[in-house]
């Protein structure tokens, strides 16, 4: 799917977020600048979240209550050769049926994630710097449904 602007990204986030029930696991995967954290503000709006939502790299993780009860919490863990303490912590939040949670620079934790999760694939455009293009794949029946609901 070709996401044309940074805004459509945003939209595609929020679209995302209204079939949230908690317990979700995305796993987003691109290149610096790609628009991941972009998604991220457009889940974190989709669910209700007053926030600003801003990239965790240098906090590690960041968490963010919505209005529909559910609550965001994100990861990224560019900086890390291993996770250490943070899978712990990760650990927790994947057990959180009112969470969602998202991962970005996943390699670290590959092994504590779940099968059933949404991997998104976002990459560069090369002939239009706003535009993206963005792929998932799914790992279980539940994934399946938040995508299909979602596109």
């Amino acid at each position: 799917m070709i996401v044309s602007s940074l805004g459509e990204m945003l939209t595609f986030g929020e679209r995302v977020a209204r079939n949230l029930h908690g317990g979700e696991v995305l796993e987003l995967v691109g290149d610096v600048g790609a628009g991941k954290t972009t998604f991220t503000k457009g889940l974190a709006r989709g669910l209700g979240v007053h926030d600003a939502v801003q990239s965790p790299t240098f906090a590690i993780s960041r968490e963010y209550d919505g209005e529909r009860g559910l609550h965001l919490v994100h990861y990224d863990f560019y900086r890390l050769d291993n996770a250490g303490i943070m899978a712990d912590e990760l650990a927790e939040s994947l057990a959180d049926e009112h969470g969602v949670t998202v991962v970005e620079w996943a390699e670290t934790v590959a092994s504590i994630l779940p099968t059933d999760r949404v991997t998104l694939t976002i990459r560069l455009v090369a002939d239009d710097e706003q535009a993206r293009d963005v792929s998932w794949t799914t790992g279980g029946e539940r994934s399946k449904e938040l995508m299909e609901a979602s596109t």
